[in-house]
């Protein structure tokens, strides 16, 4: 029987039918009351003032009357505002990098070299407990080339 004709046949999986039971416990119910103040609400309050800001400077600058220049410069405002807000907070933060990093390396050199001073000595130490295992080895090499040496073989 080819594959295509088998297949469906080995595995079938069931769906669950049963609804589970919305849970009526107090703290539930005090967390669909605060889902609808604290978070459905404010988006709504927002979407409506945007619209009625939108709305009203429709109405101001295209009636005949209207001051186009005017509610520009307002939407320019509006617009640069923000992004002056966070040039000036990163402005700071950029400050207090450069006020910090100014502090540290007053006083790294002192510390680098120390460091530097400690890791040299470790790896001196190292090399020489590296050396420790290898010298028997390297003298019986030593001692084969010498005897060779003399023996004539090469």
């Amino acid at each position: 029987m080819p594959w295509s004709e088998d297949r469906g046949k080995y595995a079938t999986i069931k769906t669950m039918k049963e609804a589970i039971p919305k849970p009526v416990h107090e703290t539930y119910q005090r967390h669909r009351r605060q889902l609808i103040i604290q978070i459905i609400l404010p988006v709504i309050l927002a979407a409506i003032l945007f619209i009625a800001l939108v709305v009203l400077v429709n109405l101001a600058t295209f009636r005949g009357n209207g001051d186009v220049a005017r509610w520009a410069a307002i939407s320019t405002m509006w617009i640069a505002f923000p992004i002056i807000v966070a040039s000036l907070i990163f402005l700071v933060l950029l400050i207090g990098m450069i006020y910090l990093l100014a502090r540290v390396l007053g006083i790294a050199p002192t510390y680098t070299s120390q460091a530097q001073d400690f890791v040299q000595r470790l790896g001196i130490r190292i090399r020489q407990a590296a050396d420790v295992p290898v010298k028997p080895v390297m003298f019986l090499d030593g001692v084969g080339a010498s005897i060779k040496a003399l023996l004539g073989r090469k």
